[in-house]
C-alpha cells in the first residue's frame, strides 16, 4: 500500500514542469529514476539529485517549482535572478542596477521599495536574508547553482518560512552529482562593457566528495554610475560515514562593489534612461557587501522509514551602503536545523510525517553618518540590534486512497527584536539636566508569538498529472525597518489567509503548471510617503488587502519532424522518444489582482508596484544534432500603478528578444541572445508611495538593446 500510493508521485516528479525549456521538453524530459538513499547508494544523503528533490517537493500540495539550472545557464548570460526565475509563473522579477532585482510573489514586498521583503531565501538551505527578514541579491551567483526550489505563498513550512511571497532555495552542486567530477570553465561577454568567468571542479573519491565554484563578474552598466564588478565563491565537502550517515560542509564568500544610478521621475526614465538621478551623482551612492558564510549538514538514515537531517551556521555580513546616509552595517546571524521524516503505513494506509525546529539568531552594528559626497561624516545613529527567531513545524500527509493524501500542518513561530541605542546624549548636552535631550534614545523591544495552521489535498489523479488544493495561515514579523523604536507604536505583524487550487503535470509533448489563490491579508506592510516624494517612507499597517491571481505556465511542442524525421527512439521507460525536429512553445503568465479592502484612505483601489499582466514567452526551433534558435518576449499590457491614490501609472511594454545555441549533451555548449531588439524604452521596475506627481522620482529605467553570447566547456 505505501509502495503504491508514493508510485505516483515519484513518477510525477521526474515529470514536473521544466522551468526552462532550453534543453529539455516534455518529451526529452523522461520519468526520471528516484534512487532510495541508503546503503550502496553512490548518491548523496544530504543533498539529493534532482529528481529526488523534485519527488520531495512535489508532495507540497501547492504551487512549488524545482529549476533545472542548466537550461538557462547554457542558453543566458545568468547575471541576475532575472535569468533564473523568469518563466516561473507567479514571480514578478525585474532588475533595477547591477545586481540589484525588485522581486515580488504574489504581491509581496510590494512596499519594500529598497532591498528585499516577504520572501525567505536560502543557500543550500543556509538563510540569506538576516535574522530580522532583511534581504539582498548580491550574494546570489545564478551561474553557481545545479537548481533552484521556489516554494510560493504558504507553501514554504519545510523552512519554518513566514513570509507573505514564501522561500527560494538554491542549490549547489555536491562532488557526487552526475557532472560534478567534471571541471567547467565558462566565459560570457555582453553589452555596457560586461563580462564573467565562471570555473567549477568536484569529484568523489571513496567516503569523501567536494564541489568549488567561483565566479568574477564586472560591468559598466546601461546607465551613467551603474558599474560595479563581483567576486563570488561557493564550496561544500561531503563525507560518507556510514551507509546511513553523510555529514557536509559549506562555505560561501562574496566581495560586492556597485554603484546605484537611483530612482528617476518618469519622463527622464522614458526619455532620458541612461541618467542617472543627480542625488546619486552628487552623493557617490554605493551598495558594497561582504560576506562570509559557513554551515555543516548531517543526514541520517535510521531505518527504512525514518531519517533525520541536522545543521547549523554560522554568516558574518559587512554592508558598506553611502546613500541618504552613510549606512555601515555588521551583521553576526547563526543558527540551527533538525528535521525528522518518518514514512510508514498506518491502518494499511500510507502515511508520512515530517516535524522539524529552526532557529536564526543574530546581532547588527548599525551605525549610520552624514553622506559627505560618498565619504563618512558626523555619526548620526548607533544602535545593536538583536533578533531571534524560533519556528517549530509539522506535517502529516495521510493518503485515504492509493492516490489521495489529506495534508495537514502547523507552525509556530516566536521571534524578538530589540535595540539598545548608543547614540542619545546622556547626560544633555552641556551637561546641564535642564536642557532638552535633543536625540531621543530608540532602545526598546517586542516579542511576537505566532501560529500558522494548514490543510490541503494531494491527489495523484495518474502518474504524470496531480491536482492540489490547500488552506493555508501566514504570519510576518516586522523586520527593524518596519519597527520604530522611537514612535508612538510598532509594526504589527503581518497576517494572511491563503486559498489555493491547482494542478500540474505534462503528456508526451505538454507540460502544464496552473495555480489560482486568493490571499486575505490583515495588517500588510505598506509605505507611507516621508515627504520627500522619492520613495522614502515609513512603513505602516494596512488594515485589509486582498491579492488574488492566476499563474499559467505551459510548454508544448507546436510542430514536429518539420526537417528531420523522428526515428522512433526507445526509452529505458519503453515509451517512444522523439529523435525528430520541433519547435517548441515555453509561456509563463500571471495575472495579478491586489487591491485595497475599503480603506478608510483608499478605498477599493489597487496596490501600486506591480503589473496586472505580466506574459513571458519564447518559439524555440530544436534540432536533434543541439542546434536551437528562436524569438521571444516580455509583455506587460498594461501600465501599473506607482501610488496608493492610483493617479500616476508606468507605461506598457513589449520587449523583443532572441536567441540561438549549441547544446547536444556533451563537453561543448554555446550561445548568443539579444535582448530588447527595437531598443525599446521602457520602466523596468518602480518604487511605491502614498500620492505621487508627475516630478516623483519613483522609476528605475530599463536596459537598451543588448548582446550577450556565452561559450562553457567540461573536461
Amino acid at each position: 500500500m505505501l509502495r503504491s500510493a508514493l508510485l505516483a508521485g515519484v513518477a510525477l516528479c521526474g515529470a514536473a514542469l521544466p522551468q526552462s525549456a532550453y534543453s529539455q521538453d516534455a518529451e526529452s524530459a523522461q520519468l526520471e529514476e528516484i534512487v532510495v538513499q541508503g546503503a550502496g547508494s553512490a548518491g548523496s544523503l544530504t543533498s539529493p539529485p534532482l529528481g529526488e528533490r523534485r519527488r520531495e517537493i512535489e508532495r507540497t500540495p501547492g504551487a512549488v517549482e524545482v529549476i533545472d539550472a542548466d537550461g538557462y545557464k547554457k542558453s543566458t548570460p545568468a547575471l541576475t535572478i532575472k535569468d533564473a526565475l523568469d518563466f516561473t509563473p507567479g514571480v514578478f522579477v525585474q532588475p533595477k542596477w547591477g545586481d540589484d532585482t525588485r522581486l515580488s510573489i504574489r504581491g509581496s514586498g510590494l512596499s519594500r521599495n529598497f532591498h528585499l521583503r516577504g520572501v525567505q531565501l536560502y543557500m543550500d538551505g543556509i538563510p540569506i536574508n538576516t535574522a530580522d527578514g532583511y534581504g539582498d541579491f548580491q550574494e546570489i551567483d545564478p551561474s553557481a547553482y545545479r537548481m533552484i526550489e521556489v516554494y510560493k505563498g504558504a507553501n514554504a513550512l519545510r523552512f519554518g518560512a513566514n513570509s507573505l511571497g514564501g522561500a527560494i532555495n538554491f542549490v549547489t552542486a555536491t562532488g557526487r552529482d552526475a557532472d560534478a567530477s567534471l571541471a567547467q570553465g565558462a566565459v560570457d561577454v555582453g553589452s555596457f562593457g560586461t563580462y564573467r568567468l565562471q570555473a567549477s571542479s568536484g569529484g568523489a573519491y571513496g567516503a569523501v566528495d567536494y564541489f568549488v565554484t567561483g565566479s568574477r563578474t564586472q560591468t559598466d552598466g546601461f546607465r551613467d554610475h551603474s558599474d560595479g564588478h563581483a567576486a563570488r565563491f561557493s564550496g561544500n565537502v561531503g563525507y560518507r560515514i556510514g551507509d546511513n550517515v553523510e555529514t557536509r560542509f559549506y562555505l560561501n564568500a562574496n566581495e560586492v562593489r556597485q554603484n546605484i544610478p537611483g530612482s528617476v521621475s518618469r519622463r527622464a526614465a522614458l526619455h532620458d534612461p541612461k541618467a542617472a538621478a543627480p542625488n546619486n551623482l552628487a552623493m557617490d551612492q554605493e551598495r558594497n557587501i561582504d560576506t562570509i558564510r559557513f554551515a555543516n549538514k548531517t543526514t541520517i538514515r535510521l531505518a527504512d522509514t525514518t531519517s533525520v537531517d541536522l545543521g547549523a551556521f554560522v554568516v558574518d555580513r559587512h554592508l558598506m551602503h553611502p546613500i541618504f546616509q552613510w549606512l555601515d552595517y555588521k551583521y553576526l546571524n547563526y543558527g540551527g536545523f533538525a528535521r525528522v521524516t518518518d514514512e510508514r503505513e498506518i491502518g494499511g494506509r500510507a502515511n508520512r510525517f515530517v516535524a522539524g525546529v529552526n532557529v536564526l539568531a543574530g546581532t547588527t552594528d548599525a551605525r549610520q553618518y552624514v553622506n559627505v559626497a560618498g565619504r563618512k561624516g558626523a555619526k548620526t545613529f548607533d544602535a545593536e540590534q538583536f533578533s531571534n527567531n524560533v519556528s517549530l513545524y509539522a506535517e502529516n500527509t495521510f493518503y485515504v486512497a492509493p492516490t489521495v493524501g489529506v495534508v495537514t500542518g502547523i507552525q509556530y513561530l516566536y521571534a524578538k527584536r530589540r535595540q539598545n541605542d548608543h547614540f542619545f546624549n546622556d547626560p544633555p548636552l552641556g551637561g546641564n539636566p535642564a536642557t532638552p535631550d535633543p536625540v531621543p534614545d530608540d532602545s526598546g523591544s517586542k516579542t511576537y508569538s505566532l501560529a500558522s495552521p494548514k490543510i490541503g489535498l494531494l491527489w495523484d489523479i495518474d502518474p504524470t498529472w496531480q491536482g492540489y488544493a490547500n488552506v493555508s495561515r501566514s504570519v510576518e514579523a516586522p523586520s527593524f525597518g518596519e519597527n520604530n523604536f522611537a514612535g508612538p507604536a510598532l509594526a504589527k505583524p503581518q497576517k494572511a489567509w491563503s486559498y489555493e487550487i491547482g494542478t500540474r503535470g505534462r503528456r508526451e509533448n505538454f507540460t502544464w503548471d496552473v495555480a489560482l489563490y486568493r490571499m486575505n491579508i490583515r495588517d500588510e506592510f505598506f509605505c507611507r510617503d516621508s515627504g520627500t516624494n522619492s520613495g522614502s517612507c515609513t512603513v505602516v499597517n494596512l488594515d485589509k488587502t486582498v491579492h488574488q491571481g492566476v499563474e499559467l505556465g505551459l510548454g508544448a511542442a507546436v510542430l514536429q519532424d518539420i526537417f528531420v524525421k523522428d526515428a522512433g527512439v526507445a526509452t529505458e521507460e519503453g515509451a517512444s522518444g522523439s529523435s525528430g525536429d520541433k519547435l517548441w512553445l515555453n509561456l509563463a503568465y500571471t495575472f495579478n489582482d491586489f487591491r485595497f479592502d475599503d480603506d478608510a484612505s483608499f478605498g477599493n483601489n489597487k496596490l501600486p508596484g506591480a503589473p496586472r499582466h505580466y506574459l513571458r514567452a519564447e518559439l524555440l526551433y530544436k534540432h536533434p544534432g543541439g542546434f536551437y534558435a528562436g524569438p521571444n518576449v516580455e509583455w506587460v499590457p498594461q501600465a501599473y500603478y506607482v501610488d496608493s491614490a492610483n493617479t500616476l501609472k508606468t507605461k506598457a511594454y513589449a520587449l523583443l528578444g532572441a536567441k540561438a545555441g549549441y547544446d547536444a549533451g556533451g563537453p561543448f555548449s554555446a550561445y548568443v541572445e539579444a535582448r530588447n531588439l527595437a531598443d525599446k524604452k521602457y520602466i523596468a521596475s518602480v518604487s511605491v508611495t502614498d500620492r505621487a506627481n508627475p516630478q516623483s522620482a519613483l522609476f528605475e529605467p530599463g536596459s537598451g538593446r543588448a548582446l550577450y553570447a556565452g561559450v562553457k566547456y567540461r573536461w
